[in-house]
C-alpha cells in the first residue's frame, strides 16, 4: 500500500519573539499537529484567525522550519531540507492576489518566471503560458496586462495558473477565496473543481468558512489555538460534529432556508475570544469558552479520541470516566427529523 501523499506527524511550531533578558513565553502557533491527505483528495483546514492554520501551511512548503514533528512527502521525510523536487512538486496560493503579483511585471513575464526556473525552453514558454491562462479561463488577450487591470477573480486565476505552471502534484490553498466577492469565490472553487479532476491534484485547503468546505473537502480538521480538535470525514463531521468548538463553528454558519437550519446544533455557542498562543490555557484549550466544561477540563489535557472513524479531543468521549456522561450526551448532537 503506498503512503499517503502528504503525511504531517506531531508538528509544533514556536516563535520566540523576546530579546536576550526578555522572559515572554513563546508564542505557540502550532502544538502536536498530526494529519494525512491522500493522493488526489483535499483535506480542509478550519478555524478561527490564530489558530494556526496558515502556519501549518509555511511549514509544509519550507516557509517556516517546524520546532519539532516531522512532514513527509510520499513516504520521505522533508522537514529539515526540501529538494528543488520536492518544491516543484508542492506550491503555495496565498489569501491576497494582489499582493502575490509584481505590479511592474506583465501577465506573460509572470508565467514565464516558474517555467523559465524549471528549465523550460525559450521557444515553448508562450505556448505554455498560453495555455495555463486557457487553462484557469482566460485567454492571450491577458499576456500583456499588468496586475492593476485585472479584477480580484483575475488576479487570483492569475496566481493559480502560476502555482500549476511547474505541473505540482499539491497545492497549498490558504485562504484563497477570502479576499473575493461571493459570487468570485464560487467560479474559483469550480475552477480548483476542475483542475484537481484535470491534473489529479492533491489540495490543503485552509479557511474559516465552513460553507465552503462542506462541499469542497473530503476530509475536515478543525483547529483551535494551534491543536486540531475534530478530524474526520467532512459528510460526518457536519451532520455529527462531536466536539463543542466544531459545533460552536456550525452554529454560527448563515442559513437561506430550514432545511440548512436544522443541521445547526443548538446551544453550541462559546463565549469570548480566543486566548493567546503566548499563554495557552491549563487542560483543555477551550474551557474557559466552553459552554460544558468542567472542573476536569481545567485540569486535564485531552488526547484525540476515536468516535466513530473520526476523532475528538475532549475529555468527554473518554471511556470509563462516568462524570463525563452527562456532558458526553450533550456534545453528541443528532441531525433533527426536519433535516433528515
Amino acid at each position: 500500500m503506498s503512503p499517503p501523499l502528504l503525511s504531517v506527524d506531531d508538528l509544533e511550531k514556536q516563535f520566540d519573539t523576546g530579546g536576550w533578558f526578555d522572559q515572554t513565553p513563546p508564542v505557540r502557533a502550532v502544538d502536536g499537529v498530526s494529519f494525512e491527505i491522500p493522493e488526489g483528495r483535499t483535506l480542509g483546514l478550519i478555524g478561527e484567525s490564530g489558530s494556526g492554520k496558515s502556519t501549518i501551511a509555511k511549514c509544509i512548503i519550507g516557509i517556516h522550519q517546524p520546532t519539532d514533528g516531522t512532514v513527509r512527502y510520499r513516504g520521505d521525510e522533508i522537514t529539515a531540507q526540501t529538494s528543488e523536487r520536492i518544491r516543484s512538486e508542492m506550491q503555495m496560493v496565498f489569501q491576497d492576489p494582489t499582493s502575490c503579483l509584481n505590479p511592474r511585471r506583465t501577465i506573460r513575464r509572470t508565467l514565464n518566471v516558474p517555467l523559465e526556473a524549471s528549465g523550460v525552453p525559450d521557444r515553448e514558454r508562450d505556448r505554455r503560458v498560453s495555455e495555463l491562462l486557457d487553462r484557469v479561463g482566460l485567454n492571450d488577450e491577458y499576456l500583456y496586462k499588468y496586475p492593476h487591470e485585472l479584477s480580484g477573480g483575475q488576479k487570483q486565476r492569475v496566481n493559480i495558473a502560476r502555482a500549476i505552471a511547474v505541473e505540482p502534484s499539491l497545492l497549498l490553498l490558504d485562504e484563497p477565496t477570502s479576499a473575493l466577492d461571493v459570487s468570485v469565490q464560487a467560479k474559483i472553487i469550480a475552477l480548483l473543481e476542475e483542475l484537481q479532476r484535470e491534473l489529479d491534484l492533491t489540495y490543503l485547503f485552509i479557511t474559516h468558512d465552513l460553507s465552503l468546505v462542506r462541499n469542497f473537502a473530503d476530509e475536515t480538521a478543525v483547529m483551535y489555538l494551534g491543536e486540531i480538535q475534530e478530524y474526520g470525514d467532512t459528510d460526518q463531521l457536519f451532520e455529527t460534529p462531536r466536539h463543542p468548538y466544531t459545533r460552536a463553528l456550525m452554529s454560527a454558519i448563515p442559513v437561506t432556508d430550514e432545511s440548512e437550519a436544522a443541521y445547526k446544533p443548538d446551544g453550541a455557542n462559546v463565549d469570548g475570544e480566543i486566548p493567546s498562543p503566548r499563554d495557552v490555557p491549563s487542560g483543555c484549550r477551550l474551557h474557559p469558552r466552553c459552554p460544558h466544561s468542567t472542573e476536569a477540563c481545567a485540569n486535564r489535557t485531552p488526547e484525540p479520541y476515536e468516535v466513530d472513524d473520526a476523532e475528538a479531543r475532549c475529555l468527554a468521549y473518554e471511556d470509563d470516566d462516568a462524570g463525563f456522561e452527562e456532558l458526553r450526551d450533550s456534545v453528541t448532537p443528532m441531525v433533527s427529523d426536519g433535516g433528515e
